[in-house]
């Protein structure tokens, strides 16, 4: 195993003040406790069993045993989407640590803040081979914002309080403790330090004023300013400072995925999302406007598209507090780099109060034109989209949606009402399948007083339905609300975009599968496999299926008003396609709006 991170988890080099000796397990465990944690998803195995032993006797923390090590890496993701705080999770060596990898990369991709602490063989049999032995850090490095490999307990309490500091300032990311056995039963009379002082790492807070001052003017005689606003704001808190600056400035604000909630879409100000599925108003904005503000996004390829006919007529502002994402994507006109918050609330008193009418009337144009709309399906079957706008409609913007990836994902983006931060949660960078399940069961616990809403398909939710039990056991009252199209549908839709229909592995009911998959339909079985009915009640949850137009609304409200797991399966419309949609790679001039 290569040696991680030599330098910093070396001896330190002040020798602190002794507190009485404790093993390096029951340094973690006291950690945890110190730094606020009171959820830590965890899954045991022999390399770390030191730890779980020193779990079972903290009162403070609240231990949650998920049913793979995936399924708890993505539950601490949620929960620190939805509250703010770090997300904690615990595995063994080997395969517990690599199970893990997905769930850091989901985290990592979308800056969300988690602690990852993985059991590891003896320092001595590093190296060798040993049983469930793997080159954590190694594995890991490209996925984590940073990682420990800890060789001295000795050094274990600083390594804690870095870890969940580098974890939560910045750009917030996953951290990875990978700890040997032999330094969780070693002991250290070595405390933990008041404050955190590491060279090396000291992240951009403040925006240099003289950029500030040029961001004012830009925005102060621009004719067509747009606010492009993405995760970064609500990483930093900076909701109400963004709407303060939109309405005073009147700016329309598009949002990216990850942004949904960082500003209230029932605004007049808000074009909803941007990018491939955006609302066409949102993206004719971008090409007509003459100053671009980006605000903690990053200038995904699915809202680029086209580099060269990128936002043509617009000088270009970012605001991140990660340098590195600067310049990377786009030309940028004005870099400001800085923790949103604080460059907000230093901009919004440079800013004149401005009407715009020409423009705002311009957009509200746009909007009234091209809103996100769907035709009937031709056969009078359920459309996934009337689903959503149903739940939408009951719940009223008062819950935390999370959603799995695909079809599902982005009709959810379309179809609720955005209004809140920290209520639409999403792998948005990663795209990560299986995500919706466990991150649900991460926020609900987070914010148990909350209606918690997991939108997922029928391929999504198979990845991680054992998780289903966690919540049934632990009495979360999550909905499930799951679109069964019998295809792996965003797939498909870009099979038959791109492959002349050849729907290659994608249709997941055995009545509809292709020849060439060598699968031959059994008349015994049901058409829909598997019964997902049958599967959530054998995981003690209520479930349901829907397949009458009329019956989606009465399904919602019952669902929603009991305080069980439930699991409302959907039949809805197999082809129904994901509109409007600019292609990969194209520009707005090559906007789909139908695809049949």
């Amino acid at each position: 195993m290569k040696k991680e991170n030599e330098q910093e988890t070396g001896p330190s080099q002040a020798e602190p003040a002794r507190v009485a000796p404790r093993t390096g397990a029951r340094v973690v465990v006291e950690g945890l406790e110190r730094l606020g944690v009171d959820t830590v998803f965890a899954y045991p195995g022999g390399a770390i069993l030191d730890v779980f032993d020193e779990l079972a006797k903290s009162d403070a923390l609240h231990l949650i045993l998920p049913r793979h090590e995936q399924g708890g890496s993505h539950m601490a993701d949620g929960y620190a989407r939805a509250t703010g705080k770090p997300g904690v999770c615990i595995v063994t060596s080997g395969p517990g640590a690599t199970n893990t990898v997905t769930g850091l990369a989901t985290a990592n991709m979308d800056g969300v803040p988690m602690i990852a602490i993985t059991g590891q063989v003896s320092t001595k049999a590093v190296g060798n081979d040993a049983f469930q032995e793997a080159d954590t850090c190694g594995i890991t490095r490209p996925v984590t914002k940073h990682n420990y490999f800890v060789r001295d307990v000795n050094d274990l309490p600083r390594i804690m309080v870095e870890a969940f500091h580098i974890a939560t300032t910045g750009k917030p990311g996953p951290v990875l403790i990978d700890l040997p056995k032999d330094v969780q039963v070693g002991k250290t009379a070595v405390p933990f330090p008041e404050k955190f002082d590491r060279p090396g790492y000291k992240p951009s807070f403040a925006g240099h004023p003289r950029m500030v001052s040029r961001l004012a003017q830009l925005v102060n005689t621009a004719n067509k300013p747009l606010l492009y606003v993405g995760g970064g704001v609500l990483a930093a808190g900076a909701s109400e400072d963004l709407a303060a600056l939109a309405r005073k400035a009147n700016i329309p604000v598009a949002t990216t995925l990850m942004g949904l909630g960082a500003f209230p879409e029932s605004d007049p100000l808000s074009l909803r999302m941007i990018g491939m599925h955006g609302l066409v108003a949102a993206n004719k904005a971008l090409d007509a406007c003459d100053v671009l503000v980006s605000v903690g996004a990053r200038f995904d390829d699915r809202v680029t598209g086209k580099i060269s006919e990128f936002a043509p007529r617009a000088r270009i502002v970012h605001v991140d507090v990660d340098p590195s994402a600067i310049g990377k994507s786009v030309r940028c006109d004005l870099p400001v780099v800085g923790d949103v918050k604080a460059v907000l609330e230093a901009l919004l008193p440079l800013v004149n109060v401005a009407e715009r009418k020409a423009w705002l009337a311009e957009c509200a144009a746009w909007k009234a034109e091209d809103p996100f709309s769907y035709d009937p399906s031709p056969s009078g079957a359920i459309m996934p989209q009337e689903v959503l706008q149903a739940a939408d409609r009951l719940l009223k913007g008062d819950a935390v949606v999370t959603t799995d990836v695909g079809q599902n994902q982005m009709w959810s983006c379309q179809y609720f009402t955005h209004e809140r931060p920290r209520s639409f949660l999403s792998s948005g960078g990663l795209g990560t399948m299986g995500f919706g399940l466990p991150s649900a069961i991460g926020a609900q616990l987070g914010r148990p007083g909350e209606t918690v809403v997991c939108v997922t398909g029928d391929g999504g939710f198979q990845m991680n339905a054992q998780e289903l039990v966690v919540a049934v056991e632990h009495r979360l009252p999550v909905k499930v609300i799951l679109l069964n199209n019998t295809y792996l549908g965003n797939v498909r839709q870009w099979q038959d975009m791109l492959y002349k229909g050849v729907h290659s592995m994608t249709h997941l009911a055995q009545a509809g599968r292709m020849k060439q998959e060598r699968i031959v339909p059994d008349p015994e079985l049901p058409a829909y496999l598997p019964d997902f009915v049958k599967l959530a009640e054998a995981h003690g949850a209520r479930s349901r299926r829907v397949e009458r137009r009329e019956d989606v609304e009465p399904a919602l409200r019952e669902a929603f008003a009991d305080d069980r797991v439930w699991v409302l399966e959907f039949i809805v419309e197999p082809e129904a396609d994901i509109t409007p949609m600019i292609p990969p790679g194209h520009a707005l001039k090559d906007l789909i709006r139908k695809f049949k």
